[in-house]
């Protein structure tokens, strides 16, 4: 999901068959039971409540982390080569053929390698009998994670995830030092706001083309910026929208795009911020760790509030291999 307007979730994956081209999709973590182990009620898109601490009890398990939650489950299907399929089932077991549209799309399919590199945010489409297909959004050989974020009719937003194998040989890629600016096909985005664990974050990014402030950024899913954070380690999932929204009467097309956000532990996470201009989807990639009160976070300024301070700018395409849009 590449924009839109505020917070969104969280939760993941067992074992399926994934299609020719890529062999046997072996999916990670235990399926949840039939009625959930989550129980918040948050608006936003499976967000947990936090007790302020930084813990995460097991009522509050974030988005990605169960491939079934709240009676709703990922279960991917074969498919051609060159091709991913999957449905929801539901608390009945049959699947789920009725989706409420959530910034412009019924589902947002986001991937990435376990080691949070390849990142892409497509847009599947449904079949009459529930199937969603995509054209392979994996990249490399290795292990990667997909997460279904979607509205079941009726139901509370939700973020379901899986594993899926692409077999050969691979290298891990390490995750890239944290920085407050990051370079993209000639734009610059500098990062201002740290995470705290188990409270609300502001954080304000600002794009720039050579040197000159983007202000004619171009809507995509319904906001001008959208901004996926995943821990690293499980990948946790959160989705969060920006401020505001295009023809609302206040929200400015850039070069700043404000978000607020909470995560629900200390640790290290990836960023990634989608923004369009000039009629193309383009990816910026941060690392920021999350830190307690009284810390600070590596990279941060030395005043909480003030502005930052660039550190290097990210320019390793740790975003490849199968970087994209649909």
């Amino acid at each position: 999901m590449n924009t839109a307007t505020k917070l969104s979730g969280f939760a993941l994956g067992l074992a399926a068959v994934f299609g020719a081209a890529y062999g046997v999709g072996q999916l990670a973590d235990p399926v949840a039971p039939a009625t959930g182990t989550r129980h918040d009620t948050t608006a936003a898109h499976g967000s947990a409540p936090h007790d302020g601490t930084g813990s995460e009890a097991a009522s509050q398990i974030p988005g990605g982390l169960l491939v079934s939650d709240r009676g709703y489950t990922l279960a991917p299907v074969s498919a051609p080569p060159g091709e991913f399929a999957f449905r929801i089932t539901g608390p009945d077991g049959q699947t789920v053929t009725a989706f409420d549209e959530a910034h412009d799309k019924r589902m947002h399919l986001i991937v990435t390698r376990r080691d949070l590199s390849g990142f892409r945010h497509v847009h599947p489409e449904m079949a009459a009998d529930g199937t969603w297909r995509v054209a392979a959004p994996f990249g490399d050989p290795g292990t990667w994670r997909a997460f279904a974020d979607f509205i079941p009719t009726g139901g509370e937003a939700l973020t379901l995830g899986v594993d899926v194998d692409l077999p050969g040989a691979f290298t891990p890629r390490q995750v890239p030092a944290p920085a407050r600016t990051a370079s993209v096909d000639g734009y610059t985005v500098a990062l201002d706001g740290d995470l705290r664990p188990g409270a609300t974050a502001k954080l304000t990014l600002t794009i720039s083309r050579d040197g000159v402030p983007v202000t004619d950024l171009q809507p995509y899913l319904g906001a001008y910026g959208h901004l996926v954070a995943l821990r690293s380690g499980d990948l946790a999932y959160l989705h969060v929208h920006p401020d505001g929204e295009p023809g609302d009467g206040r929200t400015v097309s850039g070069p700043q795009v404000t978000f607020h956000t909470e995560v629900p532990s200390a640790g290290t996470y990836r960023l990634y911020l989608d923004f369009q201009h000039a009629g193309t989807v383009r990816t910026a990639e941060f690392t920021l760790t999350a830190v307690g009160i009284g810390d600070r976070a590596p990279g941060s300024p030395a005043t909480p509030h003030g502005p930052s301070s660039p550190a290097a700018t990210t320019t390793d395409g740790h975003g490849d291999p199968g970087h994209g849009h649909d």
